[in-house]
């Protein structure tokens, strides 16, 4: 059995998570998948920002687990649902770090969206 790699997030790698003030709204397949307005924002070095959604806020009746599963030194093991709604599109549209490193402690029992798999991602601006 070989050991995999854990990292830290430091100053060449930097991975910072955020409340995300704004309504996060995920549609797939014409259908609100998920809605928040407890969203975390996690920016990872220059990868593009992604919003984590509580598990709560998300229409899990609309996944399916699959067994497909990857590894990141920095957030753990990943686990992987599809979206059956959008066909093919919808494999592995969706991810979450069940027992995520300590470093990203707050993203677990939250549930990740690839953009280019469902139909949109919107952030809300909240009015006070």
């Amino acid at each position: 059995m070989s050991s995999r790699p854990v990292k830290v997030p430091d100053a060449r790698h930097p991975i910072t998570v955020r409340p995300n003030a704004a309504r996060v709204i995920v549609k797939a397949a014409g259908r609100v998948i998920a809605d928040t307005r407890a969203a975390l924002t996690l920016r990872e070095a220059t990868y593009p920002a992604v919003h984590y959604i509580p598990r709560q806020d998300v229409d899990l009746s609309q996944l399916q687990r699959n067994e497909y599963s990857t590894y990141c030194p920095y957030k753990g093991d990943c686990a992987y649902y599809d979206i059956p709604a959008l066909g093919e599109r919808g494999d592995n549209a969706v991810w979450t770090y069940e027992l995520p490193f300590d470093a990203v402690a707050p993203i677990r029992e939250h549930l990740a969206f690839y953009p280019d798999r469902v139909d949109s991602i919107t952030e809300v601006q909240q009015e006070d």
